[in-house]
């Protein structure tokens, strides 16, 4: 599958398939195309396998629009919209490595509910 058109909408990016679906992702998942300009946006390039965007650094596979994660879960959002923070704390709290949280807020591993649990009591009594 390829998508054959993108486009913004809010904190989504859309595309529509070759398949004639229409497909969607968080844009917290890319977040220089998040902060980006309408304009910047729209400087991008298809290659073969997604587009490119030079200026702002950043790649969307095609593939990625069939990701199952395409939307965060709560715990990953909570991450995503607060970049910067530092995950040494509440990983510790959790008992988790830190290498682990961020799989899980990259969506490379699911967190089994006693480990979402024990992130979620570290964020809130950090």
């Amino acid at each position: 599958m390829k998508i054959i058109r993108i486009w913004f909408d809010g904190e989504m990016l859309w595309g529509e398939g070759t398949d004639g679906k229409l497909y969607s992702q968080s844009l917290l998942w890319y977040p220089s195309l998040m902060k980006a300009t309408e304009s910047e946006r729209s400087e991008y390039e298809c290659g073969f396998d997604g587009f490119h965007w030079r200026k702002l650094d950043e790649d969307v596979s095609f593939e990625s629009f069939l990701y199952p994660d395409a939307q965060p879960s709560p715990l990953q959002r909570y991450f995503l919209e607060n970049r910067g923070m530092d995950l040494r704390p509440i990983a510790i709290k959790a008992g988790i490595t830190i290498g682990e949280l961020k799989r899980i807020i990259n969506g490379n591993s699911t967190p089994s509910p006693t480990v979402e649990q024990k992130i979620n009591r570290a964020i809130y009594n950090a």
